[in-house]
């Protein structure tokens, strides 16, 4: 046996299909998936971890540290499962969450459907108290109507309550006292207040937030807790972290206390994982791209860093259009999430068109071809029939796939209606979902202002390197990256994620105005709070603090991004923020505009533990052609027809030889798709380098 002091370490991401584990120990890296256990999902927790265990020979007792990351708090929102809540606000503000701000995500459609608001009007209370945007107090609450609402809170049984009154995030003082005496009156209620979970302007956004917060804080605390219970009793005794949405590792305290930043969690993971990767071979302008058993999620990573933000929306309801889904204020890694996943079911639409997801058969009953009471067909089912699945070494062969189930499926629920074969329906629904996944990709770069045809794609997730030959070919990508254990990428991303924390907070402040010494003790305040989150398990590693301005020019109505460097500001800051807000618009925009003040609306703290230093690699170019052992038919859709593809068992390639595509290289996790546009090289690190053969020609 291993004794805990060499520091197995485990990442475990839950994904809408899989439950992907990866074990780290002595440089070596021990992986596997399982099916996600939607009653319980810490079963699937369990069960993975003892299989990594077992392949690293070790006992759970030797393990010395848990990263979890999940989709539970994102799928109790969309799938509206959380706690009985109650929301309480200002008087007059009770409809907020409803009227929303009134855009239309969709202009000319005279019947739109705006998304439900997370609680119900009934539910829904008001307090007369008025605090004005300096913080001052306007009108203060009697104790005789916070006794009231209190009352009407304990009459209605609800489990959690969410607080949120207006300016409250200069000022939280009426939200902590109607905490304080809903806590008095009823302990076993949550409560959350957006003081404290999303202290930013904009209403609509901070209540959402506060509201989501306290939706799913019951079932996730519940959840966490049973966790780590059954890891006890299995016999693991190290700690469990979590991985937030903003990319770093909280407590397990501090994600039952705020489980809202567990919203995109897991996703987090896979771009922390292709980061790693970018700044392994220097590359500056990568593509992230995670394809896993229900969603894909693309990521631009910049400069080695993946792009985030502080607001973005959950459970888009109208074709993932922005506008018609949840906004929530915390600090996320900034990607396009579709429902274009291994388990997305296609249909068709009342055009006759081939339409592929945002449903899933998930993990159960999952795809037709699973054999497990499913009858829709989905991708897993076409990549099956297009030849890109082995029936029996699927999964690492713990799951035995039905090309009968699959191709009854696509002819009895889609291709009948349309006169297509099995075949023909499989080669339109992976047709369909691939062109969904360029074109998020696209309108991401171009919303970035960036040309994805200059990007390097890393991709990972079980789905996503069978696909990442084919939405490369449609945008225009010439080269892609597959890293070691790309099917559970997300999971291994987690392992590479520091302990950090960021902490977020409105305080309007203009330039004409500048006032160092107050600004200073915004970034204390926020510092301090960062640090605290981020000592909790980097130890005694001093963390690195990162500053982030949210400024806009006086009269705009949004804010931009500006880096600011850590230290004591004086009244000489002036010109400095100046010339860094200018600098900064002008990239955005393209050039500044004269003559306008300039004003600070938010502050972003984040403190994180330092890393250890990324080994640099050069990527092999070299061409060391690998004869195939065996071949069989797949599907090439460039060149529209079937071809013999060779395949090889990627453990028994070496470092620079190269598979020549159509090729097919498999892993018991994932397998590449290697179509006759490209070649795939291995690196030092075991990488496979996949490049368009008209790149290699040029060489």
């Amino acid at each position: 046996m291993v004794a805990s002091h060499d520091k197995a370490r485990v990442g475990v991401d839950i994904g809408g299909t899989f439950t992907d584990v990866a074990l780290e120990l002595g440089g070596e890296l021990f992986s596997t998936k399982v099916l996600t256990d939607y009653t319980a999902p810490e079963r699937a927790i369990i069960k993975g971890i003892g299989i990594v265990a077992d392949k690293a020979g070790i006992a759970l007792k030797d393990i010395g540290v848990i990263i979890h990351g999940t989709t539970l708090a994102t799928n109790a929102l969309i799938e509206r499962r959380g706690a009985k809540t109650a929301f309480i606000t200002t008087q007059g503000f009770r409809d907020t969450i409803e009227m929303r701000t009134e855009n239309r995500f969709e202009q000319y459609d005279l019947n739109i459907k705006l998304p439900p608001p997370l609680v119900e009007r009934c539910d829904r209370f008001t307090l007369g108290e008025r605090i004005d945007a300096q913080g001052g107090v306007l009108l203060a609450p009697t104790e005789a109507e916070i006794d009231a609402i209190v009352a009407r809170i304990e009459r209605g049984g609800y489990e959690s309550v969410a607080v949120g009154f207006i300016h409250a995030y200069v000022n939280g003082m009426h939200e902590r006292q109607m905490r304080d005496a809903i806590e008095k009156r009823l302990p076993h209620v949550s409560v959350s207040i957006s003081s404290e979970v999303s202290p930013q302007i904009r209403e609509f956004e901070r209540f959402n937030t506060v509201c989501a917060n306290a939706y799913v804080r019951p079932i996730m605390k519940s959840y966490l807790d049973r966790l780590l219970g059954k890891v006890r009793e299995a016999g693991a005794i190290c700690p469990i972290f979590i991985i937030h949405s903003g990319g770093g590792i909280v407590s397990i305290e501090s994600a039952s206390e705020f489980p809202v930043r567990l919203v995109e969690s897991g996703p987090a993971g896979g771009a922390i994982f292709a980061a790693h990767i970018a700044a392994r071979y220097d590359l500056n302008t990568v593509l992230s791209f995670d394809m896993g058993g229900t969603t894909a999620k693309i990521c631009l990573i910049d400069e080695l860093t993946p792009k985030t933000a502080n607001t973005f929306e959950v459970a888009r309801t109208y074709r993932f259009k922005k506008g018609s889904g949840m906004p929530i204020s915390i600090p996320v890694v900034e990607m396009v999430e579709i429902g274009a996943g291994g388990g997305s079911i296609a249909s068709l639409d009342v055009m006759r068109q081939i339409r592929v997801g945002p449903h899933s058969a998930a993990s159960e009953p999952g795809p037709a071809c699973y054999q497990r009471g499913g009858t829709q067909p989905t991708v897993t089912d076409a990549d099956l029939l297009l030849g890109r699945l082995d029936p029996a070494n699927f999964a690492g062969g713990s799951i035995q796939l039905s090309v009968d189930n699959a191709a009854t499926a696509m002819v009895n629920e889609v291709g009948g209606a349309i006169s297509l074969s099995a075949d023909e329906t499989a080669y339109g629904v992976a047709e369909v979902v691939d062109e969904n996944m360029s074109n998020a990709a696209r309108v991401h770069a171009v919303e970035s202002g960036k040309d994805i045809s200059d990007y390097t794609m890393i991709t990972f997730g079980g789905a996503g390197p069978l696909h990442a030959a084919r939405l490369c070919e449609k945008s225009g990508i010439r080269k892609f990256i597959v890293p070691p254990g790309a099917g559970v990428g997300s999971a291994i991303g987690f392992l590479r994620a520091p302990f950090g924390y960021e902490s977020v907070r409105s305080a309007s402040m203009r330039f004409n105005e500048f006032d160092a010494s107050a600004l200073n003790e915004i970034v204390d305040q926020l510092s301090t709070e960062a640090v605290h989150f981020a000592r909790q398990g980097s130890g005694d590693a001093e963390p690195l603090v990162e500053i982030k301005a949210f400024m806009r020019y006086v009269g705009q109505g949004w804010e931009i991004p500006v880096m600011i460097a850590h230290r004591r500001f004086t009244a000489e800051d002036r010109a400095s923020f100046t010339e860094s807000f200018t600098k900064a618009y002008t990239q955005f925009f393209g050039r500044p505009i004269e003559g306008l003040d300039i004003e600070i609306v938010s502050w972003a703290v984040k403190a994180s533990s330092p890393l250890p230093p990324v080994e640099r690699l050069q990527l092999v170019t070299s061409r060391d052609t690998v004869a195939p052992p065996k071949t069989r038919k797949i599907f090439d859709a460039a060149l529209h027809r079937f071809v013999d593809a060779a395949i090889v068992e990627r453990g028994s390639l070496k470092v620079g030889e190269t598979v020549t595509g159509p090729a097919i290289i498999v892993e018991p996790e994932t397998s590449t798709l290697v179509t006759s546009s490209f070649d795939a090289t291995v690196q030092p690190d075991g990488c496979l380098l996949v490049v368009a053969k008209e790149l290699n020609a040029a060489r």
